[in-house]
């Protein structure tokens, strides 16, 4: 469907140079002299680079309808990730490209989020918080609550985090993935 610039907004997607990429913000400038023009930053949802690019007032441009998958992830094999739709439980391999650094907190069974663009995947995108079991730490300090303090954990998908002081192996943590932080104490 074609499309101008007058209907961007946050979050829509666009094929341009025959690439699907998303508004993260954009700007209507009028100057005093000289046509209209929009000022906008893209993301390309396949190589996952930013650009800035500027439009014409009223350009034309296709926009790019995307598919977003609920799927589950059932297992890492070689240099593929494989995922099973949850609807229709067919299987889909990820290249680990295509997972990048999201691949440190895949668990079995997952349910994450898979981007497609005429049945080509362009991403996968975990929940924002996951549950997850300390394999390895330093032993906790008795009473160390509120210094502070962090050291590192490994949580069972073999991801490093910073935890506080008082967390033991053993015990399960949330973690927030985009950031690949400690929240708290799972409940």
């Amino acid at each position: 469907m074609a499309i101008t610039t007058a209907d961007f907004k946050t979050g829509l997607t666009i094929e341009l140079d025959r690439q699907v990429w998303q508004i993260v913000e954009f700007q209507h400038v009028k100057p005093g002299k000289g046509g209209a023009f929009v000022r906008t930053k893209l993301r390309n949802l396949e190589a996952n680079t930013t650009l800035d690019k500027t439009f014409r007032a009223g350009e034309r441009m296709e926009q790019a309808h995307v598919e977003r998958k609920k799927m589950q992830y059932l297992y890492g094999s070689g240099d593929e990730y494989v995922f099973m739709d949850m609807e229709t439980y067919e299987q889909v391999s990820l290249a680990t490209e295509t997972v990048g650094d999201s691949s440190k907190f895949l668990q079995d069974n997952l349910e994450v989020l898979v981007t497609m663009y005429q049945e080509r995947v362009l991403g996968m995108e975990l929940p924002t918080v996951i549950e997850a079991e300390v394999t390895e730490t330093d032993p906790g300090l008795k009473g160390d609550t509120a210094s502070g303090g962090s050291k590192p954990a490994t949580i069972e998908t073999g991801a490093v985090v910073q935890v506080p002081l008082f967390i033991n192996k053993g015990d399960r943590i949330r973690v927030d993935t985009r950031s690949g932080g400690y929240m708290e104490r799972a409940k």
